[in-house]
């Protein structure tokens, strides 16, 4: 039997939703009074129909994957009442969760703790275990599971769940499409802000060359080895090459739609397809004819492939420094309407190519399951 990557992700979006919760983690005091005593503040005097929106709508995907985790597990299911102690279960946890945050936001100068946020937060996680519990009954992930074993081999959650934040984490702008992962530049600057007026600072590496924007044609490889990792970390987990073949051209339709999203966002509706330079263009096209080309490759050595070119991409990728208009386009994210959506899709795109190198190094260390298919 498989084991669900709804817990995986759901252990994900926790992560992301306390980093969002306590953005940007400065100034940090005590005021001197309780820290759950936002509970019986009066209604808020300033508040948006977004800010109301988002509070409900950001708790959804955590009340939905809480449940159907707990929902998967044999000791719930074996009880007439599981889906609803999956329910009660979710909800309490998400409730607990947004109760801590709003009371470590008392400490923290830029964020107000709200009990119409917290309210609005657990009524958001009981609208996504809802939509879990009625989906559960209805048969639906029953189908879905049985979908997900012809598709997959038994053990494919950590790929899954990569996968599923792959669009997420191509939200936030990068400085070259589907560039994931460029952190050095920004590394090496907050490290020398740290280290500032100590000793220290002498031991870190500084280059001794300013960085060029990459050439059209490195350009042109950053972009086919962005759209090859998720192809190929997915045909590290699926059972056939008609499969992984489908399964490629969802994740090119997957990738432009959320990188025009990003545009969109980032420079308005008429710019959405802006990025498609002719070096772009050339990428993806190479970058699919090639996980095309490797249809056939076996399940290992697409794994193998995978740290091959996350580390090729990686190393050219922090070879370039930051356009002017990537840096442009984080002011609007980090100061503008997008602030509250900055860390969580910041954080995705910078972690994500390494959350997935640990993860394929760990598959390729270990013993490749047979590749039995369900009754």
């Amino acid at each position: 039997m498989y084991k669900t990557s709804a817990w995986p992700l759901s252990q994900a979006y926790v992560a992301l939703i306390v980093y969002a919760s306590l953005y940007p983690f400065t100034g940090w005091r005590d005021q001197g009074i309780a820290p759950w005593e936002f509970i019986w503040s009066p209604w808020p005097k300033y508040w948006t129909g977004f800010d109301l929106a988002a509070n409900v709508v950001g708790y959804i995907p955590m009340g939905f994957l809480l449940a159907l985790s707990f929902a998967r597990r044999s000791q719930l299911r074996a009880a007439a009442t599981g889906n609803a102690s999956a329910m009660a279960v979710a909800v309490s946890l998400a409730a607990a969760l947004s109760f801590l945050m709003e009371s470590l936001q008392t400490y923290l100068p830029s964020r107000v703790p709200s009990n119409v946020d917290f309210a609005l937060n657990t009524i958001g996680a009981l609208v996504g275990a809802s939509v879990s519990t009625v989906l559960e009954r209805a048969g639906a992930i029953d189908r879905w599971a049985r979908v997900r074993g012809r598709w997959f081999v038994d053990d494919a959650r950590g790929a899954m769940a990569l996968l599923a934040l792959w669009p997420f984490a191509l939200l936030f702008p990068a400085a070259v499409p589907f560039g994931l992962g460029q952190v050095y530049e920004r590394l090496e600057g907050a490290l020398a802000d740290w280290l500032a007026d100590t000793p220290f600072l002498e031991w870190l590496p500084v280059r001794d060359v300013e960085l060029q924007p990459l050439v059209p044609g490195a350009e042109l490889l950053c972009v086919a080895f962005g759209l090859l990792v998720p192809c190929l970390l997915g045909y590290s987990v699926l059972r056939s090459a008609p499969r992984r073949a489908a399964f490629c051209v969802i994740v090119v339709a997957v990738g432009f739609a959320a990188t025009a999203l990003s545009a969109a966002l980032s420079w308005g509706p008429a710019h959405a397809w802006a990025w498609l330079s002719l070096p772009v263009q050339l990428g993806l096209s190479a970058g699919f004819i090639v996980s095309m080309a490797l249809l056939p490759v076996p399940r290992r050595g697409c794994a193998a492939l995978v740290l091959l070119v996350l580390v090729l991409h990686l190393v050219l990728l922090n070879q370039a420094p930051a356009s002017a208009y990537f840096t442009n386009t984080l002011q609007t994210w980090e100061q503008g309407r997008f602030i509250r959506f900055n860390g969580l899709a910041q954080w995705l795109g910078w972690l994500w190519p390494y959350a997935a190198l640990v993860y394929v190094l760990l598959r390729v260390s270990g013993r490749e399951p047979p590749n039995k298919m369900p009754q």
